[in-house]
């Protein structure tokens, strides 16, 4: 590894640890490919479900940061109506932080007692369902099974020098922060926990980030 490369440089990772990302993706598409053809029936039931109570579009698309702030449309399940209530505070709010997003900072799209939220809705967001197109995402390349959470641009555009380090790799549809308390923590917390998974990257802590979000959706503790 060139010497000269430094944490900031978006090729660090790459640098870094060559073979362990490129298993990383092999996994990345074998594993999103074949759970796609598994789940097909639970997409199909969910999609159905999504249009008789609230009618199309089944799935929700927004811009994302990806890696190296390169901008993607990630896809979810749709969970909130299509004819909303004044009450979406999240909507068209304009972030203009100079120094960087503050610590204290909490992003929530909206509660599961937010009624915009669709009763299927509700469900799937408990158990995180919702997020499961993401697996296309996924297979595309634009997102891996375990990374940082993908932002939405209005928020990475206010990052700081420290903060734009966690795009250096590519986002995820778990990461280390949802791992160790999902969306119950501040923007300070989960930026610590992203730069350690930056700092720290390996195949076995993708094991390990894996293994704790399975029992933290089981058990349908927070959403992402």
């Amino acid at each position: 590894m060139n010497s000269s490369v430094k944490q900031t440089d978006p090729d660090y990772i790459r640098l870094k640890k060559p073979f362990q990302l490129a298993v990383k993706r092999m996994f990345d598409i074998v594993f999103s490919l074949v759970v796609l053809i598994v789940l097909i029936p639970l997409f199909l039931v969910l999609a159905a479900l999504i249009v008789k109570e609230d009618g199309r579009p089944v799935f929700f698309k927004q811009q994302r940061s990806g890696k190296d702030d390169f901008y993607f449309k990630m896809y979810k399940f749709r969970s909130m109506k299509i004819k909303q209530t004044s009450n979406s505070k999240s909507q068209g709010r304009i972030y203009d932080w100079q120094n960087g997003v503050p610590d204290d900072f909490v992003f929530k799209i909206g509660s599961v007692d937010n009624p915009n939220v669709t009763r299927i809705g509700k469900f799937i967001r408990k158990y995180s369902l919702d997020e499961l197109p993401q697996l296309i995402n996924v297979l595309k390349g634009d997102m891996s099974i375990v990374g940082p959470r993908p932002e939405i641009i209005e928020i990475t555009r206010c990052y700081n020098i420290e903060q734009k380090k966690r795009l250096i790799v590519k986002p995820g549809i778990t990461g280390w922060a949802q791992a160790n308390g999902r969306s119950e923590m501040n923007h300070g917390e989960k930026i610590k926990y992203d730069l350690y998974y930056v700092d720290h990257f390996s195949l076995w802590l993708d094991i390990k980030v894996f293994i704790k979000t399975v029992f933290q959706v089981v058990g349908g503790k927070g959403s992402f």
